[in-house]
């Protein structure tokens, strides 16, 4: 699979691009190219929606040079001030226009970013430039400070024909086989969040082909994707709050979640010293795990998800930009393997404990490893050793490997 997302890769470069909100890109626009100062633009809406694409897609059509700030920067008053503060003032190295551009503006939050909202009321003030905000929920009571100085556009949420047919053009340019059905599932089951439905997308069509069955064997999106979406927060951030809440809403129980934190977290984290903070962070709370188990201490639970989430989220020295697919464990399926090897072994064992008066485990260290050869070269004492032990033919078989 190809290391770039496909949501980068299929990111709108021009408005006519972008597939719905018409009369919201007329007004984006008509805000951009009659600005008056002293007034921002708060773009809202689900996740997915397009806001932040068309932002970068007006941009691109008017030749304005775009400054932005977002969840990866840290947003406190300094920061804001520092990366935008003159960037709102002047004029660009070639004198071009400027679109000023907050993405995630519900991520600013906590101690870290203390100010910010302040910061941001300031510039709306003194930017000579547009200033856009970007949010899902604009109503929360610590904006309303900048719902005053904004105005609110919409973004609704995409009808799945919207999605389906952006999804039937990157089948068409990746060369993917389809089911029109199964092209339907993801459109409808993701509801209208196109950046979802794509990752599905990319997810399932790895070998250039989607079947319905595919799909379906996907498992449910609600329960899947909420642990996808997850592993996504912890190891795409580096923000304290985002990270802590990352686990809040996931329907799957702690020994699930460290075998997908297991399987994943090399798969993104590539660098050897990322990696090896992120699996550091992982056996500090399995000891806490272990801790719950031995002492009834359920208090516990609580170290146990702070060090999954911000303990990895932070093992970090920067985000990975690069598309990840993360996969259910494979690890399960293995310890069930090694079990029905281990089977045949212990059953054996049991048998020759029975017949000697001695212990599982004893006949497992001290007998078994003898009878192996003796089965291999020796078929008349096998054949004894069988009748004996009253071994039947799978065990035999075993023993002759």
């Amino acid at each position: 699979m190809e290391s770039t997302s496909w949501t980068r890769k299929y990111l709108p470069k021009k408005l006519s691009d972008i597939e719905g909100h018409v009369a919201v890109l007329d007004e984006l626009k008509k805000f951009v190219t009659h600005f008056k100062k002293g007034k921002a633009l708060l773009l809202y809406g689900g996740s997915g929606g397009g806001k932040t694409s068309s932002v970068y897609a007006l941009a691109h059509d008017l030749d304005y040079e775009l400054v932005e700030i977002n969840a990866s920067d840290k947003r406190n008053a300094d920061q804001i001030n520092s990366l935008v503060g003159s960037a709102s003032k002047q004029a660009s190295l070639f004198f071009k226009s400027k679109i000023i551009l907050v993405d995630e503006l519900d991520g600013i939050t906590g101690r870290e970013d203390r100010g910010g909202v302040q910061a941001i009321l300031k510039l709306v003030d003194s930017s000579v430039f547009p200033i856009i905000l970007v949010a899902n929920d604009p109503y929360d009571r610590k904006f309303s400070g900048l719902r005053r100085k904004s105005v609110l556009l919409e973004y609704r949420t995409r009808p799945y024909t919207s999605v389906l047919k952006f999804l039937k053009k990157i089948c068409k340019e990746e060369k993917i086989k389809y089911d029109e059905e199964a092209l339907t599932i993801i459109a409808r089951r993701t509801g209208g969040d196109l950046r979802a439905a794509i990752n599905d997308l990319q997810s399932l069509a790895c070998d250039k082909r989607l079947t319905k069955k595919e799909v379906e064997e996907y498992g449910d999106r609600d329960k899947t994707d909420s642990i996808i979406q997850a592993l996504v927060k912890v190891f795409k951030t580096t923000d304290v709050d985002v990270a802590l809440s990352s686990f809040d809403n996931v329907d799957e129980d702690l020994d699930k979640i460290f075998l997908w934190m297991d399987e994943n977290l090399p798969k993104e984290y590539t660098k050897p010293a990322d990696l090896a903070r992120g699996f550091d962070e992982l056996s500090r709370a399995d000891v806490f795990k272990g801790r719950i188990m031995r002492w009834q201490y359920y208090r516990f639970y609580v170290y146990c998800y702070n060090l999954l989430s911000v303990g990895i989220a932070l093992s970090k020295d920067e985000k990975y930009r690069t598309f990840t697919s993360y996969k259910p464990t494979s690890r399960i399926l293995k310890m069930w393997f090694a079990k029905q090897r281990n089977a045949k072994k212990k059953a054996i064992a049991e048998k020759i404990g029975n017949k000697t008066h001695t212990s599982t485990k004893r006949a497992l260290q001290d007998a078994l490893p003898y009878l192996r050869p003796v089965f291999k070269k020796n078929k008349q004492e096998a054949e004894k050793i069988t009748r004996y032990l009253d071994l039947d033919k799978e065990q035999v078989e075993w023993l002759r490997k």
